[in-house]
């Protein structure tokens, strides 16, 4: 590849395919997170990221290497490897006496970090230590929130945000009843996150409808909220914007209900009842008698009938 005036021009096939997997799209692809560990790590914090990504894989990235970075204070490293790795979204480990088993979740937009959460490792156990069977790879979530301060602190709602980011997996059009066995609850209580992993059995219940058991696989942390650096309002905005193409068009008259039902709205003429077609009977006719007397303002004539 040729870079000519800030433009880079492929020479092959495969850069122009390279390329054109990087370029914007309609539709953008599933968000990739990179998971690396800073320079002085722990072993929960080590083992911690491995569980994270045998949870999101194969969406993401696992550097086994060190790098010595601080993404609060520089982030340009992060964005560095964003762009050579072409992942949005990042998981930061890091230990030391001050912030003891540290994780930061962040996002980027355009290759520039949008925002982040430090969140501190409290209790933690493994995927390891709980000896069941565990989801296959590549099995999209069922995600839970609860709590009441994912929709009411600022910063409560952003780590939500930014959890859906992270966890959601790839956009699918119909999930089939088998394929809803993944289930991860975030509960917000008290100052802390717990994150708790789950498989969700079908048992016999003696009717059409199964009954839902679920049973914790791991991992299992308790977080607590330390450092955020958040988009301002104006910049999160932008991160948001669709395009104009997949706008959905509106349709006039057309209503739906909050179970999903569609309602639509006719406009019609006024209706003129006295020209209305019924049905014809022999017995609602008028004699011809009866229609000469009515024109004439006449009682119409009424033959007597012997008995």
């Amino acid at each position: 590849m040729t870079q000519l005036g800030g433009i880079v021009k492929p020479k092959t096939k495969r850069s122009k395919r390279f390329l054109e997997s990087r370029a914007p799209k309609l539709t953008e692809d599933v968000k990739n997170a990179m998971i690396m560990k800073g320079g002085n790590t722990s072993e929960t914090v080590t083992q911690a990221l491995k569980d994270i990504y045998a949870l999101k894989k194969p969406n993401a990235v696992l550097y086994k290497k060190k790098n010595i970075t601080r993404p609060f204070e520089d982030s340009t490293s992060l964005e560095f490897f964003s762009k050579k790795t072409d992942c949005s979204l990042f998981l930061f480990g890091s230990h030391n006496k001050k912030r003891p088993n540290n994780l930061i979740f962040g996002r980027l937009f355009d290759f520039h970090v949008l925002d982040m959460i430090e969140l501190g490792i409290e209790k933690y156990v493994s995927l390891s230590e709980i000896k069941i069977s565990k989801c296959p790879e590549g099995t999209k979530p069922m995600l839970v929130f609860a709590g009441e301060a994912f929709d009411t602190d600022n910063e409560h709602k952003r780590l939500k945000s930014l959890f859906i980011d992270f966890f959601r997996g790839p956009t699918v059009s119909a999930v089939r009843l088998a394929g809803l066995e993944h289930v991860l609850h975030f509960t917000a209580l008290d100052g802390k996150i717990y994150m708790r992993s789950y498989r969700s059995l079908l048992k016999k219940s003696g009717c059409r409808t199964p009954r839902i058991e679920l049973e914790e696989i791991g991992p299992s942390l308790d977080l607590v909220l330390r450092r955020t650096h958040l988009a301002s309002d104006d910049l999160y905005k932008t991160a948001h914007r669709q395009p104009k193409a997949l706008k959905p068009k509106k349709k006039k008259n057309i209503s739906h209900d909050a179970f999903g039902t569609k309602f639509g709205r006719l406009h019609m003429q006024k209706q003129d009842l006295s020209k209305l077609q019924t049905r014809k009977m022999k017995g609602l006719r008028k004699r011809r008698g009866a229609v000469v007397a009515e024109e004439e303002g006449q009682a119409p004539k009424v033959s007597k009938v012997e008995s």
